[in-house]
């Protein structure tokens, strides 16, 4: 199990990333070219099964685990009136997620995922970020450990989510700080807040940077500061997962939002992610062009819990069913082009 006893730990696993491998990247290209196709002609799904075959280490991959994990956490910023919903709906989604009866149950089950959903502190909102920090050393790697410990090895693909009302102000604070920018270029309607609830949102965010921008070009101190239990828990698995070499498929704003201090101090950090949507949230497609991802679907989702990664699942599955089931020219005996 992965584990960050410390920050100077956390920095030295964000400097010291694995990357794919190179032979099987290179043997999965070879397969590629030998199917009976013509060069290229599935588009997208032969570099995603050529990515998940660099990452499996692997010709021929697999997806017979798939791990989805939501995470729920309470912001004290959402005192502020920048969401459309009380502070309780947090604990009250959660009981839904245990219940079966959200979004994300359905679509988990329907892409073949395993689902775990873990409350972090929910009694304990963090700090209001426009005040004072967010949270203090300690909760913050408490929470990128609860992360990285959620990530089961030997998991072929992973998925992260999220739950916690008022969360698109502090990711919308940790982007600015991340890649520059105005307040009001990273804050949108969240959960459908009005023109009202937008302003003070930017109130909040531009609060926020003014207090601790000076101190966030370490990403540690970004998360701490800026984020929540529920966004470092997500980053703390998506770094996991690239430390086990576990592809990872990233859902929308929030969950793109957590590693943007990541992303920003390491630029290969996304290396083993694949953007599974661009969601309706305007400042979502701005930061996926920071980190230079092509998302797989645009379907205008705005839910978070991991929703969107979901829905991309098949994507993959059929990427892999065409890579690993076709016949290659020489086994079907039908003539390659010249």
């Amino acid at each position: 199990m992965i584990r960050f006893p410390d920050r100077s730990a956390f920095a030295d696993a964000l400097a010291a990333l694995p990357g794919p491998d190179a032979d099987a990247v290179a043997s999965a290209r070879a397969r590629q070219a030998a199917l009976t196709k013509p060069a290229g002609a599935l588009g997208r799904l032969e570099d995603i099964a050529v990515f998940i075959a660099g990452w499996q280490r692997t010709q021929r991959p697999l997806l017979d685990r798939v791990q989805a994990v939501v995470f729920a956490g309470n912001h004290g910023v959402a005192a502020r009136g920048v969401s459309a919903f009380p502070v309780e709906v947090t604990a009250q989604m959660v009981g839904n997620f245990q219940a079966g009866g959200a979004a994300i149950n359905a679509l988990a089950c329907a892409c073949g995922a395993s689902l775990r959903v873990v409350p972090l502190d929910l009694d304990r909102p963090t700090g209001d970020i426009g005040r004072e920090p967010a949270m203090t050393e300690a909760d913050c790697l408490a929470a990128l450990n609860a992360g990285a410990a959620s990530v089961v090895t030997g998991t072929h693909l992973l998925f992260v989510g999220e739950m916690g009302i008022g969360n698109t102000t502090p990711a919308a604070a940790l982007c600015a700080a991340a890649f520059g920018g105005d307040a009001a270029n990273w804050c949108g309607r969240g959960s459908g807040i009005d023109d009202v609830g937008v302003a003070r949102k930017v109130e909040v965010v531009e609060q926020a940077l003014a207090l601790h921008r000076p101190c966030c070009a370490d990403p540690f101190e970004a998360l701490a500061r800026l984020g929540g239990r529920e966004i470092a828990a997500m980053a703390g698995a998506i770094l996991a997962a690239r430390l086990l070499r576990i592809p990872v498929l990233l859902d929308g704003f929030i969950a793109c939002a957590a590693i943007a201090p990541l992303v920003a101090a390491q630029c290969g950090f996304i290396d083993h992610c694949l953007a599974a949507h661009c969601s309706a949230e305007a400042a979502h497609g701005r930061l996926l062009a920071h980190f230079g991802l092509d998302p797989l679907l645009r379907l205008d989702m705005r839910l978070g819990e991991g929703s969107g990664a979901a829905v991309a699942v098949p994507l993959v599955r059929s990427a892999l069913a065409a890579h690993n089931e076709m016949a290659t020219f020489a086994e079907a005996a039908v003539s390659s082009a010249r």
